[in-house]
């Protein structure tokens, strides 16, 4: 299992926990499991599902902790097959049989890797302009799904309790429903401290997933 991984991983289990005042040590070591095995992506995908099955209480991480596989399956897995094996049928099978899980939050960690291979901050603008291209024409269904976060940018400078109200009017059936306040959260600020942290906290509506998300984003981030 990638190492950064791992950690931001455990990074949102251990916030999320802390919220419902759970014990996620079992769930950790069942997931780190997971992500450990040798076998077919499909059958890993399998065996995520199978975990959060048995533990309901973490239910929200579910699609979360998909794109995390997913990122350490391309980290990890890719590089032990073929050289051309994402451009393989088999890859597009995978593709095909997955295009309903995940979450954005996918889009977000490709790009904060791509901030440490070019050794560079990341910032909204760049996010959204340089690595989803959302101002280019072939590139418009990324501009409909970050719509409200484009119109929104000015969030970034903003406080929390502006970015709490503004979260609230985020339609219902926006695809970033979810991810909108964590998502400027972190852009706001990369690496809070405690008290920056606890306040996020304190104005989210959802606070045990929002804080699982920005936990993971930061400690994906400070690794990476």
């Amino acid at each position: 299992m990638n190492t950064s991984i791992d950690r931001a991983m455990n990074a949102a289990l251990a916030q999320f926990a802390s919220v419902n005042k759970q014990d996620f040590k079992p769930f950790s070591k069942a997931l780190t499991g997971v992500f450990n095995l040798d076998m077919p992506y499909l059958e890993k995908v399998d065996a995520l599902d199978s975990v959060f099955d048995d533990q309901p209480v973490f239910e929200p991480l579910r699609e979360l902790f998909f794109d995390l596989l997913l990122i350490n399956f391309l980290n990890e897995d890719v590089r032990k097959l073929e050289e051309d094996y994402l451009d393989s049928p088999e890859w597009e099978k995978i593709e095909e049989s997955t295009i309903d899980r995940g979450t954005e939050l996918l889009n977000l960690l490709l790009y904060l890797q791509e901030c440490q291979d070019e050794a560079i901050e990341p910032e909204l603008s760049d996010f959204l302009r340089e690595f989803l291209l959302v101002d280019e024409d072939e590139f418009q269904d990324e501009h409909r799904i970050y719509e409200e976060v484009i119109a929104n940018q000015i969030l970034v400078e903003s406080d929390l309790k502006e970015l709490a109200r503004v979260t609230a009017e985020i339609p219902d059936d926006s695809e970033l429903k979810e991810l909108f306040y964590p998502m400027i959260g972190f852009f706001r600020d990369t690496d809070p401290s405690e008290n920056d942290f606890n306040d996020f906290v304190s104005h989210s509506t959802n606070p045990d997933f929002d804080s699982a998300v920005y936990s993971l984003l930061i400690s994906y981030n400070s690794q990476n």
